[in-house]
């Protein structure tokens, strides 16, 4: 449990290094905002939309509740609606990062080898990733990761009618596997660079799995604050870059045996 703890404070003293890097070079925070922009602004007109449309759709996936007390149904409507707006951000969060990297590749890159090559030493031999190739790797891995961001969240949704149980140990599981996949993507492109594909990526993180949250979830619960993700995604980029970077030169992540 030490163990545990002391990973997870290295996770989340990494994401902080993310910001004392962008601080200390404007341009990087400049340069990562841009894409993180164009997304903000698709995301949240998908979410107004969605809550206009809020009432109908609790009401046709709830189509058992139409013969029960109105307190009954108002609460069991409220909660579904509630749910798929949670999903919606969930999942949109995932889409937010996917869709930034897809637009702004070059820019992130740019990011990653700026990190890369001032702060840590570079990378030898680093694959050049074309614009063309970066945004087909993300839409590859935007697919992968999203299917598996529905796949959870239709059990946790399920979940969180439970009482107490939904709405305590649910929404920790929730941050958890949102964090998870989280970091997969903001690690994209340090592991990209060396050749590494998206099987790679998510053994060497998952062998470091503390580390991985402690950096993951507080990037995750920061970009759920409105506008936030403008300064938190380029940040995390950073924070992640440098996180592959220690993962991939530590023998216990066994991520220099990845090839």
């Amino acid at each position: 449990m030490i163990r545990v703890l002391r990973d997870f404070s290295t996770g989340v003293g990494l994401f902080g290094q993310g910001f004392s890097l962008v601080f200390r070079s404007p341009k990087l925070l400049l340069v990562g905002a841009v894409p993180a922009l164009i997304t903000t602004a698709l995301l949240v007109g998908g979410l107004v939309g969605l809550a206009v449309w809020i009432d109908e759709i609790a009401r046709w996936i709830t189509p058992f509740a139409d013969d029960w007390s109105p307190t009954a149904r108002s609460v069991t409507r409220f909660a579904a609606g509630f749910g798929v707006i949670g999903a919606f951000v969930a999942v949109g969060l995932l889409l937010f990062t996917a869709i930034t990297l897809i637009i702004g590749g070059p820019f992130y890159e740019h990011i990653a080898e700026t990190v890369e090559d001032e702060h840590l030493g570079g990378v030898p031999e680093a694959e050049r990733v074309s614009w063309l190739r970066s945004a087909a790797v993300g839409a590859r891995d935007a697919v992968l990761l999203v299917g598996l961001a529905v796949l959870c969240a239709i059990p946790l949704f399920a979940a969180g009618f439970i009482p107490v149980v939904g709405q305590t140990v649910v929404p920790v599981v929730a941050v958890c596997v949102n964090a998870s996949l989280l970091g997969i993507e903001l690690t994209a492109i340090p592991f990209t660079r060396r050749g590494l594909d998206l099987k790679v990526r998510r053994r060497v993180l998952r062998g470091r799995r503390a580390v991985t949250l402690g950096f993951a979830v507080p990037a995750y619960l920061l970009c759920l604050v409105p506008l936030a993700a403008l300064v938190v995604l380029p940040a995390a980029m950073a924070g992640g870059t440098v996180l592959a970077h220690r993962l991939l030169h530590d023998p216990q992540s066994n991520g220099t045996q990845a090839r």
